[in-house]
């Protein structure tokens, strides 16, 4: 029997992505790196990964061939195999190779996963993004659609859309959702809704003004705001952090320079709008707050709107 290294280090890196994937999903830190989603799709890779793991150990082990029975064909002028079979020397190419591979395992093994934080806000751009989308918005709104329903027709007993998982909605349910928001004196900003009712919040702000809004985020904070100002900012994933994008409210409260960066509050406020940097912001003045721990799942996702 002969032992091929090379081959036993490829299927030891096929078990590792494998175990690393399987680990993710089993403390449920895979929702800090993709969209919910997406998750089915990731346990298929990690079972893929197992599957090419045990095809690939019956390569670690051969039988000894004599040269005569080898199975390379070569022809009169060449007398290299044009394959590898797992025994060529290392070089700097592969070394670089196996390297560029392993480094997501070590990172994964060894680091901890890691929620993304005001300053990755502050990388991103921070309220100059949130003013990109403002003006976005604007730009939408001036775009006819000719094939926009003028007054769409919906049930007077507006369905309980906390049922729905996934936040997967059918077209009327969606319109139900948008329809709750602009009839709510309270706007209840949860998880399932943040991005929808944010976006269309954003659409007309003068419509939303005085209404009561709660909802919690983490301190984020920036050079122009005012000594009693803060931004309660979520990141919202479409499909990995790496897309990851930063929405929230410049938000007012006494003592709100005393509160530190990145800490998790829940507050409740009333909604106004103010001028920030030449661009018209919703500002919520905050009547109650309180400090809280990070939610399990800080992140926000968009809602897919299902064509039936």
């Amino acid at each position: 029997m002969r032992f091929h290294f090379q081959q036993a280090v490829r299927a030891f890196i096929l078990l590792a992505f494998s175990v690393l994937l399987f680990k993710l999903h089993f403390t449920g830190e895979m929702t800090k790196f993709i969209n919910p989603k997406y998750e089915g799709l990731s346990q298929s890779a990690s079972v893929l990964f197992l599957i090419l793991f045990i095809i690939q150990t019956t390569r670690v082990w051969t039988v000894k061939e004599n040269s005569q029975h080898h199975h390379c064909h070569h022809d009169a002028h060449d007398h290299n195999c044009s394959h590898d079979h797992g025994d060529s020397p290392f070089s700097t190419k592969k070394l670089i190779a196996y390297l560029v591979i392993v480094f997501p395992l070590i990172t994964g093994f060894l680091l901890p996963s890691k929620v993304l934080d005001a300053s990755i806000a502050d990388k991103k751009g921070g309220l100059a993004v949130l003013s990109n989308q403002r003006s976005e918005k604007k730009e939408e709104e001036a775009v006819p659609n000719n094939n926009q329903q003028e007054d769409p027709v919906i049930n007077e007993d507006l369905v309980d859309l906390s049922r729905i998982e996934d936040n997967v909605y059918t077209n009327e349910e969606y319109e139900q959702l948008i329809q709750q928001l602009e009839q709510s004196s309270t706007i209840e900003m949860n998880d399932h809704v943040f991005s929808t009712y944010y976006e269309e919040m954003h659409m007309d702000l003068d419509k939303f003004k005085g209404r009561e809004i709660h909802l919690k985020g983490f301190v984020y904070k920036e050079d122009g705001l005012e000594k009693n100002q803060l931004v309660l900012a979520r990141f919202l994933i479409t499909h990995c952090v790496a897309d990851a994008g930063i929405v929230g409210f410049i938000s007012e409260l006494p003592g709100a320079s005393s509160i530190e960066v990145n800490t998790w509050i829940e507050a409740k406020g009333v909604l106004d709008t103010t001028n920030y940097n030449g661009t018209k912001f919703p500002i919520i003045k905050i009547t109650n707050w309180k400090v809280i721990d990070e939610p399990k799942e800080p992140y926000l996702y968009p809602i897919s709107v299902k064509v039936l």
